[in-house]
């Protein structure tokens, strides 16, 4: 455990200095071209890379590549290095023709993406971003296996940093969008065809950037890559076998997201038809981005750390132990995640127009974001379980059970949203049906992944875990309970988040946030939560230590 946490704090350094760019990067992009379909159309052209690099090898490098890898570095001679060169150039060569191919398809691509009313204007403008994005695919590949190699030699740090180069060459890229075109040219809904060079360029380059400047620290690391196209009979076969499953499961995630998209962006076209606020496709991404925030931060940080050692155990065929890793897993990122929930619950509109609420984008349309950052709330605990208990069996080299929950969670989150998006009124309303439908559906998928893990290595010690987790939902409620009687008692001087001062909203959310934390830590210290108390040493032991 004291290993994990050692690693997990590099990781969550990195990473927490990553999504605090990230978020910077995000504020830009709102200053620049707010919530309109001018947004919407960036936010597709954008998103399409990342979109086809998991679709196609995304996923199963991310689930396939370290298990695989770690064993390799153990068995054989060379310590894995002439099989992890073949892999990166195999993957390499498949995603420099898949990038090209991208390219040549954007607007079929794109219009998968956009409903049947979608205007003709926000479509073309859509096909040109997607073109100038779509080569990100070789480098977000590039990226993901470099940062894998560096992983399996025990290189946490590195990966997790680089992305910081890529968000500041981003927000410089929107900063000059702004001193060139203002902010009224996203309300306006026209684009010169320069400006659309700026947004496209700039965010490609810094994803180039990101890929690029882990060569070096790779070689540092003892790794020279070389070019190995001599693949067969190399050992590749085991790992494609078990990127089948993962490339299944990732398309039925991509086949769910395309309907979510595609209403999402329809949430637009009906706000501006109806002439309500602003919301659709952009505003669910920057909800979803702050709901993955404490995800990115503490979850991944933790399972990256824990995976190439659960995976050696899982190879030793000891799973009871498996088992109480995982559990264990499970109860530290829940520690963290609960306080974090209940506080964006309370805090998310207040937070929302903090961040979001200048330039092109209006108050009202980041306030909306942030009521959409509340809903997204209801589901971070068990994404973050789910996403536990899948490394579980990643780690077993079973990748075809997480297809087949996969596919049980989507059909759910479908047969929920499709009717509530119909049901509800128009903009805001809808992208919040979408992310409640969401909550639902990773609430029922975290419990069948659970049921069938437990079962598959002899038990998850889940009753230690779920009388925690219970106990911290316990502290938690505590916590919202309190948060909401300090907003309540603040309300009087704040007339609402999408109007009031900002310096009013300030105050508002750091004390709400303030309540929330002590009041979690105290019913936490009460309930005697090890986990909890755990995570408060270290903290203490990292802040007093000289």
């Amino acid at each position: 455990m004291s290993t994990v946490m050692r690693s997990s704090a590099l990781m969550a350094s990195g990473t927490v200095v990553s999504r605090l760019t990230g978020i910077m990067r995000d504020v830009a992009a709102a200053a620049a071209l707010g919530f309109y379909l001018v947004a919407d159309a960036f936010s597709l052209g954008n998103s399409l890379p990342t979109i086809i690099y998991i679709l196609v090898v995304g996923g199963a490098l991310n689930a396939v590549f370290v298990p695989q890898l770690v064993r390799r570095m153990k068995d054989d001679p060379d310590d894995g290095k002439a099989y992890a060169d073949r892999l990166l150039t195999l993957v390499g060569t498949v995603l420099l023709l898949l990038s090209v191919v991208a390219v040549l398809a954007a607007p079929l691509i794109v219009d998968l993406y956009t409903p049947a009313d979608y205007p003709q204007a926000e479509f073309e403008l859509a096909v040109a971003f997607a073109r100038l994005c779509l080569p990100q695919i070789l480098f977000y590949g590039i990226y993901t296996m470099l940062s894998q190699v560096l992983n399996a030699r025990g290189q946490f740090g590195a990966p997790m940093f680089a992305p910081i180069a890529n968000n500041v060459v981003a927000i410089a890229t929107f900063l000059l969008f702004i001193s060139v075109a203002g902010t009224s040219a996203a309300a306006d809904g026209v684009l010169t065809s320069s400006q659309v060079l700026i947004l496209g360029i700039g965010t490609t380059l810094g994803v180039v950037v990101q890929a690029l400047i882990l060569i070096p620290l790779l070689v540092r690391s003892g790794h020279v890559w070389r070019l190995r196209f001599d693949w067969r009979d190399a050992g590749l076969g085991r790992a494609g076998v078990l990127a089948f499953w993962t490339i299944a499961l990732v398309l039925v995630n991509q086949a769910t997201y395309v309907v979510v998209a595609r209403l999402a962006t329809q949430a637009n076209v009906d706000a501006t038809v109806a002439g309500v606020t602003a919301a659709g496709l952009t505003t669910y991404q920057k909800a979803h981005l702050v709901f993955m925030l404490p995800h990115s931060v503490i979850t991944v940080s933790i399972v990256t750390a824990m995976l190439p050692a659960l995976s050696r155990i899982a190879h030793s065929g000891d799973l009871p132990r498996v088992g109480r890793e995982i559990g264990s897993t499970m109860r530290l990122a829940a520690s963290f995640i609960v306080p974090i929930a209940a506080i964006l619950l309370v805090t998310g509109s207040g937070i929302a127009v903090l961040l979001f609420g200048y330039g092109a984008a209006i108050p009202a349309q980041a306030a909306i974001m942030g009521q959409i950052v509340s809903v997204f709330m209801l589901s971070l605990l068990p994404f973050t379980l789910f996403y536990v208990l899948l490394r579980g069996f990643y780690a077993l080299e079973d990748t075809r059970t997480p297809f087949f929950i996969t596919v049980v969670f989507s059909l759910i989150w479908l047969a929920l949203a499709v009717p509530l998006f119909r049901l509800v009124g128009s903009g805001g309303p809808q992208v919040a049906s979408l992310a409640f439908s969401y909550g639902i559906s990773y609430w029922i998928g975290m419990a069948v992944a659970w049921f069938m893990l437990a079962r598959r290595v002899g038990g998850l010690d889940s009753a230690r875990t779920i009388g925690a987790v219970a106990r911290m939902l316990g502290a938690g409620a505590v916590a919202l309970l309190c948060m909401l009687g300090v907003r309540a008692l603040l309300s009087t001087h704040v007339t609402g988040p999408a109007t009031a001062d900002k310096w009013a909203v300030l105050a508002t959310v750091a004390a709400v946030a303030v309540t929330g934390s002590v009041a979690y830590f105290v019913a936490a210290w009460i309930l005697r939560i090890s986990e909890v108390s755990a995570m408060m040493e270290v903290v203490k032991r990292k802040v007093f230590k000289r």
